[in-house]
């Protein structure tokens, strides 16, 4: 398996930065990029909550981060939070969305 652990304390940024870039593009390509901003930013305050308490309790140490605190969470928590629900939509819509047209995947058939 691969070590990222190259890039020290940048290693969970530059991990999230790669799957950010890997959402981004699917994204783009399906056209979604509007909803699925829609869906982060009604996503985000649960996921804030929620991970702002996981770490509190000690559910997680992340010890290959930038040390950069936001709000009381780390900075690549913040993009963690952006980039799993983009990556969704952006999976999804590219399966299902509109880009698929008739006869894409999950189209009945007439």
């Amino acid at each position: 398996m691969l070590d990222i652990s190259v890039f020290g304390r940048y290693t969970y940024l530059v991990t999230e930065l790669v799957w950010g870039t890997v959402a981004v593009l699917l994204l783009r390509r399906a056209n979604a990029l509007r909803k699925a901003a829609i869906t982060i930013l009604a996503l985000y305050p649960i996921a804030y909550v929620w991970d702002r308490y996981t770490l509190a309790v000690g559910v997680f140490d992340i010890t290959l981060r930038t040390g950069i605190d936001i709000a009381g969470i780390p900075l690549e928590e913040h993009l963690f939070m952006a980039v799993v629900p983009g990556l969704v939509v952006g999976i999804h819509e590219t399966i299902f969305g509109d880009c698929a047209d008739v006869g894409g995947p999950g189209t009945p058939t007439p």
